[in-house]
């Protein structure tokens, strides 16, 4: 019986070209469609059931768990700094109780992980305001912080006049000494066998993506906008396996969104059976 295609959510940041490298560099197996969006888009496609794979925002997981499942060892993650999740303020963060943090609409992980260590890390309560990152100036605006994500969040003359300015894989690292987990790739559709036939090529794509990775930084930085020394430390730098440590971080974000009302509860975590 033939099946429809199985329709994978690609992220446009640079962070998640190295586990699907192969699939963009040599074009995806038979059988799969590529959609391209920033995270929150995919976010929205997948629960609407426009898609049925995609690496979504972890959050995402949380508030979808009765209906999506995991697909294991894959991760968009950190073990420290990640560098292209930024807050930026021009106050000290414990000062800014009940002043104005604008997050961007382009988020859902990143802003949760921000609320969290406002909340538990420096103690505070700010009011939130959302913020275009593409189009948009926050501070001009009145904020007195600001986050940005991705490729946004790398450039070197993102507002160097702001004082304060944090990496939040950094932070939560120094916060709980677990890695964190950006995005893991999530099922709301598709068959068993066509999951299972995924992801063995997600992994070889990500095996490729690290075997050719200063080479692809050539072939590709111009695409991204960043030298490509800069892609190539910047891929090196993120983690894209999802161990036991990535998944204890993941665990222990689910627990404090969980206190802070971000979700209902922490989910137990489904993963999709690839052994065939």
């Amino acid at each position: 019986m033939d099946h429809a295609p199985l329709r994978l959510g690609h992220i446009t940041y640079s962070n998640c070209f190295p586990v699907h490298a192969g699939l963009i560099d040599r074009g995806p197996p038979a059988g799969v469609r590529i959609t391209e969006g920033v995270p929150s888009y995919l976010n929205g496609l997948l629960d609407r059931g426009e898609i049925d794979v995609a690496p979504c925002s972890s959050i995402e997981f949380a508030r979808h768990a009765a209906g999506y499942r995991v697909l294991p060892d894959l991760v968009i993650g950190s073990r420290g700094p990640v560098r292209s999740i930024q807050f930026l303020s021009r106050r000290a963060p414990g000062e800014l109780d009940g002043c104005t943090v604008a997050m961007p609409t382009a988020s859902a992980t990143s802003v949760v992980l921000l609320k969290v260590l406002l909340r538990r890390r420096w103690g505070v309560r700010p009011e939130f305001v959302w913020f275009d990152q593409a189009k948009e100036d926050p501070f001009a605006a009145g904020a007195e912080g600001a986050l940005f994500i991705g490729d946004v969040a790398l450039r070197p003359e993102l507002y160097p006049e702001v004082p304060h300015r944090f990496d939040l894989g950094a932070e939560w690292m120094a916060h709980t000494g677990l890695p964190f987990a950006f995005a893991v790739w999530q099922a709301g559709g598709g068959t068993d066998a066509q999951l299972r036939s995924l992801h063995a090529a997600l992994l070889e794509s990500r095996a490729y993506g690290l075997e050719h990775r200063a080479e692809l930084a050539r072939r590709y930085a111009d695409h991204f906008g960043f030298s490509a020394e800069f892609l190539d430390g910047y891929w090196a730098d993120l983690s894209y396996d999802l161990d036991e440590p990535m998944l204890a971080g993941l665990m222990k974000f689910y627990e404090l969104a969980a206190q802070i009302g971000e979700i209902n509860s922490v989910p137990e975590i489904r993963f999709v059976d690839v052994r065939g």
